[in-house]
């Protein structure tokens, strides 16, 4: 069924770019049908799917940008970077662009794969029959952030573990803010004899 629907996306999107000169694909969603692809592989393996992660979707889609005008040839092969300090883009920066608190990306994972003109079965096979495949075949994650660019895609796994959830920067002291008001109203209280 998924074949079906993935070759008419592909003859419908072929159709738009003849008559109206856009690029082949822009009609298909290449993350879901990734992200599906990913969760066969690992269904296949008796793993639960990766569900997606919006954290490490702007992970990976800030990750991308940063590799965007790199050539293919900047990472021979599978790279595994961990997602605590990836030496192709300025990690800080996109950590606090994404608003996620650093502490929680430590057990997370980065997988950038480069295939010219992003072929999604090259991209898939990328991720399914290399090095990578070790991560996609680890029970341990459990969420999933894509982003592409250009020839690059980035995938971002995250863990259900404090240290892997790419969750949000905690609201500033908010304990504080809540202490200070408690602290005011008694203070009104005493100024106006109530107290």
């Amino acid at each position: 069924m998924k074949m079906v629907s993935l070759r008419v996306c592909v003859y419908v999107s072929l159709i738009v770019h003849a008559f109206f000169l856009l690029p082949t694909g822009v009609l298909c969603d290449e993350e879901d049908d990734l992200l599906q692809g990913i969760n066969s592989f690992r269904q296949s393996r008796s793993l639960a799917a990766l569900s997606k992660n919006n954290n490490a979707e702007c992970m990976a889609d800030q990750i991308a940008d940063a590799l965007e005008h790199k050539a293919c040839s900047t990472m021979a092969g599978p790279s595994i970077i961990t997602s605590t300090r990836p030496r192709y883009a300025n990690y800080p920066d996109i950590v606090k662009k994404c608003d996620i608190d650093i502490n929680t990306t430590t057990d997370g994972v980065i997988l950038p794969v480069c295939v010219p003109k992003r072929v999604p079965t090259l991209v898939l096979t990328n991720y399914t029959q290399s090095s990578y495949a070790n991560y996609l075949n680890n029970s341990r994650y459990s969420g999933v952030g894509i982003g592409k660019e250009n020839d690059w895609v980035v995938v971002v796994l995250a863990t259900n573990t404090p240290a892997g959830t790419f969750s949000n920067v905690a609201a500033p002291r908010l304990g504080l803010v809540a202490r200070i008001s408690l602290s005011m109203v008694v203070l009104t209280l005493v100024w106006l004899g109530i107290w």
